[in-house]
């Protein structure tokens, strides 16, 4: 599997061997920054030479790819616990927009996608099945009343997902000018997505008035 040096501990699988490298060009991040960060720099921390690295990772940005997904598990973690504070299924949609359009591009480690260059690689991640699936699993934990709101079956769950995330990478593409505050932000999302998860005393979820749309 080429695992010359490793500071002479050499990885016994090729997943594992990635891992390493992964954690290595982490630490150089976490060390010196994107902008003093190369390739040989995580050789040198992973304790092997150039030759290795590529055997793995094609080039630096695979690396940093590597690196930024590696964080999702943390971020959604810290969405979820975000959520959990709101007690109705139309708050936890809006609030979810607000908390990733603030946190995302300040992620020491996510974020690097769209610092190195990568906004269309970030881009088609966080559109893609596997992520509505992902942000399908964070709604389906936050503890509210999904059904109760008309979020009745797993694909009501992962079409909620999508829309959040499609609204979520437009906002983030393309900002307001003048750009909005949070309160601002949460207003907009409020006003066009919370009524489609209103809940009526009935514990159903209120469909538009025809009589309003004129």
């Amino acid at each position: 599997m080429g695992h010359h040096g490793w500071r002479g501990n050499p990885p016994g699988t090729e997943d594992e061997a990635r891992r390493r490298i992964v954690a290595a060009a982490t630490a150089c991040l976490d060390r010196v920054g994107l902008a003093k960060t190369n390739l040989s720099d995580v050789a040198a921390e992973a304790g092997v030479t150039r030759q290795t690295v590529y055997r793995y990772f094609p080039s630096l940005k695979d690396i940093l790819r590597a690196v930024a997904l590696a964080g999702v598990e943390e971020f959604a973690g810290r969405m979820a616990r975000h959520l959990a504070a709101f007690g109705t299924a139309a708050e936890v949609a809006v609030e979810s927009v607000v908390f990733a359009l603030r946190t995302v591009p300040g992620e020491p480690h996510l974020g690097l996608l769209l610092q190195a260059g990568e906004a269309d690689f970030f881009t088609d991640g966080v559109i893609s099945p596997q992520a509505f699936d992902f942000g399908a699993r964070i709604l389906r934990d936050v503890p509210v009343d999904w059904r109760a709101a008309g979020v009745a079956t797993d694909a009501d769950l992962r079409g909620l997902a999508e829309v959040l995330m499609r609204l979520f990478m437009s906002f983030l593409q393309y900002p307001s000018a003048p750009d909005r505050t949070d309160d601002e932000l949460r207003a907009l999302v409020r006003r066009w997505v919370g009524p489609a998860l209103a809940v009526s005393p009935a514990g159903r979820a209120t469909p538009p008035d025809p009589a309003s749309a004129g």
